[in-house]
Formats: C-alpha cells, sequence, structure tokens
C-alpha cells in the first residue's frame, strides 16, 4: 500500500543507512516535535485511549500550515501535489488528442 502511494503520487523513496544522523537529521527532527507536541503534553489511559488521540492528533497536524510547506497543511500539500500531476497528465494525453 505505502509502495502504490508512492508510485500514485509520483514519489521516490530512499533507504537510509542506519546509524547515520547526518541522513537521518530531518526524521529525528520530526521524531522530537511529536515527542513534545503530543507524547509529553497527554495522558494516556489505555492503549485505545493512545489511538483515539492519535487519530485526532494526526488531524490538527495534517490541517495546520507550515512555513516549509509554504505555509500549506500537508493535506492542502499532498492535494496540490496530485492536483497537479492530474494536470500534468491531462495535458500530456491532449496533445496526442485528434
Amino acid at each position: 500500500m505505502f509502495e502504490n502511494t508512492l508510485e500514485e503520487l509520483g514519489l521516490e523513496y530512499k533507504v537510509i543507512k542506519p546509524h547515520t544522523p547526518k541522513q537521518n537529521g530531518r526524521v529525528e527532527r520530526s521524531h522530537r516535535k511529536d515527542q513534545e507536541r503530543f507524547y509529553y503534553k497527554r495522558v494516556y489511559y489505555s492503549l485505545e485511549d493512545l489511538r483515539n488521540q492519535g487519530k485526532e492528533w494526526r488531524k490538527e497536524y495534517n490541517n495546520f500550515p507550515m512555513r516549509p510547506l509554504g505555509w500549506l497543511s500537508p493535506r492542502e500539500f499532498i492535494k496540490n501535489i496530485k492536483v497537479k500531476k492530474n494536470r500534468y497528465l491531462q495535458y500530456r494525453c491532449s496533445k496526442y488528442l485528434f
């Protein structure tokens, strides 16, 4: 499923070498931010409660504008990628229609 989604979006997935902070700095920062913004600020009473709070957090996170994405939310950013890809494909296909 992951690979299919990457292919649909035209994204390339690269695996990094283990224990290489220079290569995984973004991931480490992301994990630190998750700890600061989610795990440390909430109390979980069960695994089910953690999962439910995680679903709500994902909704908040995916709809929050971010500077690295040009002040778009992750959801808007992905939507724009799909729209651009569709427009590109329509353009490419329309060149061959008579």
